[in-house]
């Protein structure tokens, strides 16, 4: 289990395309409204996640998780620093990432299928191709016989099921979520952090993941990013080494235990709570 580890000079093209599939150096984050005073989001924040890798961010609230991942998007700029992702500087969304918010925000008066693919046409992809792949993927998933339902015909945890297929379609390099289950129940949640356990490993989908739940970090992750309070900082990074494949039966464990007691100790010393 390591700490933040020491950023390389120069990445060899093999180095990034596997040990910095996602490169974040220096990064700053510093939001200036106009009536009121600035407020330091992040402050020199540096990462590296391999291809592949499941990766998650943990911290107390307004520690900046949610703007890393906005940034890491492409959907705000960054105050200082370098972020790349697959060897691309993020300036703007890059069509090799995909994103899940907090809720599904699936479109109302489009179908299930229709939603899905929402990527394919704002990027002008092959329609016929990526149908098929939208068919396949809410198979996977568990939604056949759904597609041409509309989201308020679907339970919360069907339609954040269709929200990541909609983030899938497209084949991203990069999956990108925002604490995607917060709004489900306990029972919902474990079911939907298995299934996303089994679509990362059959998509072999690089993800990071923002979670206010420490266990579910621990649960689905290889490595976790631990925040410190605002202005946000990486406090720990923490190697999970649990063997893999995983059930909900892992998180019983000593071993898992440990983990979790190591990452909320964080919070615990600084009088704050996940």
């Amino acid at each position: 289990m390591a700490n933040q580890p020491a950023l390389q000079d120069g990445p060899s093209t093999a180095s990034v395309d596997e040990a910095s599939w996602i490169s974040v150096d220096g990064l700053h984050k510093v939001y200036q409204p106009r009536k009121s005073e600035p407020t330091h989001a992040l402050s020199d924040i540096n990462f590296r996640v391999r291809r592949g890798e499941f990766v998650s961010v943990v911290g107390p609230s307004g520690c900046g998780k949610t703007t890393l991942l906005k940034i890491l998007a492409g959907l705000i700029g960054k105050t200082e620093g370098q972020v790349s992702i697959s060897g691309h500087e993020v300036t703007k969304p890059l069509p090799e990432v995909g994103m899940v918010f907090q809720a599904a925000t699936l479109l109302p008066w489009r179908t299930i299928l229709e939603n899905v693919m929402v990527p394919v046409e704002i990027q002008k992809l092959d329609r016929a191709e990526h149908r098929t792949k939208a068919m396949a993927l809410l198979d996977m998933v568990g939604l056949t016989g759904f597609e041409n339902k509309y989201p308020h015909e679907l339970s919360g945890g069907m339609q954040q099921r269709a929200g990541i297929c909609r983030a899938l379609v497209h084949d991203p390099a990069v999956l990108l979520m925002d604490e995607p289950f917060g709004a489900l129940d306990a029972m919902t949640r474990e079911y939907m952090n298995v299934e996303l356990l089994r679509i990362w490993r059959e998509q072999a989908a690089t993800i990071v993941l923002v979670t206010h739940s420490i266990p579910e970090a621990v649960f689905l992750s290889d490595r976790v990013i631990v925040m410190s309070p605002r202005p946000g900082r990486i406090a720990e990074i923490v190697d999970i080494e649990l063997d893999r494949p995983r059930d909900l039966s892992v998180m019983n464990t000593d071993r898992a235990g440990v983990y979790v007691s190591r990452i909320r100790h964080h919070f615990n010393a600084a009088s704050v709570i996940d």
